[in-house]
Formats: structure tokens, C-alpha cells, sequence
């Protein structure tokens, strides 16, 4: 893994897909108004199709764009969650977020596994662009590492806004034209913490597994939004819905951690006897994550961890 300096990008490309997630509603392109966990429930059958268009198979490298200030520990249980979805096969204990990740193996098989290892990082902690993005800043910077076989991470801390942020969205993935995809994912706990980091940030609340509700909340949207970017990267992947506003491989399970969940209960989850911090899945380096379910073609259920 190796980090590099910010440099000037290339200019803004045209976004090709935006798919708005929240971790606690979602919100329908045509609708000004949220809709809240509370009155939103996932579909009853939830079904996605496939639409006979392509998904990324094979060896994909992450590079992580960190926009805006973000602690030592913030960083590690990112990067820490990112090499824990396809570990090395050398690994003596295998965490229990590969397992998760495997289901995505399960959408066209024959095609094969779909692999995600860390390469490179950017840090871009000198606000570049200002502490106020637009949609065009976050593909300029996504824009700056190229290549086929490579999915960049844009991440924006706690004290940067980005158009949409929190009124419409949390992150989205955006088909590639220089990448195999882009992904941009906010910190929300200074702004929409019971938005974007639910279950986290809710009544009761959740406690989050690594101490830190913003960071936590942004490994659950990293998440949904990883699994869209591998099985529907175009558009004419495996959806619900709309084309325009599609549920994806996680987003059609919005709100569902755990056996039992419901609308505004996530469901039952482990608890650390120690910390009290609620978890589904273990990770590398003694890390806990709370992990959405995703929905498995092979059972044609929303499957979480526990």
C-alpha cells in the first residue's frame, strides 16, 4: 500500500450513475421530502433482477481519497474494514466481514469472485477545494488515480458539506470512465448523525463498535455502497425498481442489521460484555463493524450476520 501527495486532477467527468443511500431512509429522486425509516420498509419481497448488463469480476485495487481532516484512528478502522472484505488466504483466522463480502460471489457465479485489495492513498488535508464540494469536485478528485482495474474511495470528514449531503444522500457510486468505479462517502456526526450513521445515532441508540458514531456510520455506507458499485456498476446490473432509483444489493435490505428487524429496530445484534458497543461482524485486527445485511440471490432473502 503506498500514499501519494495531492496533486491538481483532470478535468470533472460527467457522472453516469448517482445512487443516493441513507443508512437510516432513502429518498426517491422525484421526492423533495424524506421518508424515514419509520413509515419505510424494505420491499416485503424484495427480488433483484438481473438486467443482463455488466458487474466488476475478477481483482479490483481500492485507493482511498481522504478529504479533510481524519484522526489516526478514524483512518484504521477504514482501512482496517477495507483489507478485511478479501484478506489473504494466508490469513490464519478469517474475519467474519469476508464472509459478508463473499455473497456478492453469489450474484452470476459463473463469472467468478470478486476480490478487493487496498493500494494506494491520497490525502487531501489541505481542503483544495474548499471546506463547501460540489458533485463535480467529488469526480475531480476521484479522478485522480486511473485505471481499469481500480475503484477510488472519495471520503469527506466530519467539518466538509458536499452538495446533497444529509438533504438527499450520504455517498454515492458513479460508473467509471478513467476507474472501474467511483465511491464518495460522508462523515455525517456534525451534521445528519441520525441520517446517515442509523443505527447509531437513534432512540435508543446503538453504541457504536469502534467509539466513534461518524466513522462507524460511514463503514455502513461504504459498505452499501460497495456492494452497488460491484453488482450493478452501469445500471444494467442487479436492481429493484427503477433505473433511476434502484434498490440495490443492500439498500433493498434498508434498515435490517440483525434476525428479527423491522422499521426503526435493526434487529438483534451481538454486544460487547465490555464496551456495550452492538456489532455483527468481526474484522481484521481485533475490530468490531456493524454490517447491513445484503440480500443473497442464492436464498432470494435479505441475509445479516446474525
Amino acid at each position: 500500500m503506498k500514499a501519494i501527495m495531492f496533486s491538481s486532477p483532470s478535468p470533472a467527468l460527467t457522472l453516469a450513475i448517482s445512487i443516493t443511500i441513507f443508512s437510516a431512509f432513502l429518498i426517491a429522486p422525484s421526492s423533495s421530502t424524506p421518508r424515514l425509516l419509520s413509515t419505510l420498509s424494505p420491499p416485503k419481497h424484495p427480488f433483484l433482477r438481473y438486467h443482463n448488463g455488466p458487474l466488476l469480476k475478477g481483482n479490483y485495487s481500492i485507493n482511498l481519497i481522504w478529504y479533510g481532516k481524519f484522526i489516526r484512528s478514524q483512518q484504521s478502522t477504514i482501512i482496517d474494514f477495507i483489507q478485511s472484505l478479501s484478506p489473504n488466504a494466508l490469513t490464519p483466522s478469517q474475519p467474519s466481514v469476508a464472509s459478508w463480502w463473499r455473497t456478492i460471489d453469489n450474484y452470476n457465479p459463473q463469472a467468478g469472485p470478486t476480490n478487493l485489495e487496498l493500494l494506494s492513498q491520497v490525502f487531501a488535508n489541505k481542503y483544495n477545494y474548499g471546506r463547501s464540494l460540489k458533485s463535480s469536485d467529488i469526480v475531480a478528485l476521484s479522478n485522480i488515480i486511473q485505471g481499469p482495474d481500480q475503484i477510488n474511495l472519495v471520503l469527506t470528514s466530519a467539518d466538509v458539506t458536499v452538495d446533497g449531503f444529509c438533504s438527499s444522500r450520504c455517498g454515492m457510486h458513479v460508473r467509471g470512465k478513467y476507474a472501474a468505479s467511483y465511491i464518495w462517502v460522508g462523515n455525517s456526526a456534525s451534521q445528519c448523525p441520525g441520517k446517515c450513521a442509523w443505527p447509531f445515532h437513534q432512540t435508543p441508540p446503538l453504541k457504536a463498535p469502534n467509539r466513534d458514531v461518524g466513522v462507524d456510520g460511514m463503514v455502513i455506507n461504504i459498505a452499501t455502497l460497495l456492494a452497488g458499485a460491484v453488482t450493478n456498476p452501469s445500471g444494467k446490473g442487479y436492481y429493484q425498481g427503477s433505473a433511476k432509483g434502484p434498490l440495490e444489493a443492500v439498500s433493498v435490505c434498508a434498515g435490517v442489521f440483525g434476525a428479527g428487524a423491522y422499521p426503526g429496530y435493526p434487529g438483534k445484534v451481538l454486544v460487547d460484555p465490555k464496551s456495550g458497543a452492538s456489532f455483527n461482524a468481526y474484522g481484521l485486527n481485533g475490530r468490531k463493524y456493524l454490517l447491513p445485511a445484503m440480500w443473497d440471490p442464492t436464498t432470494l432473502k435479505c441475509s445479516p450476520l446474525v
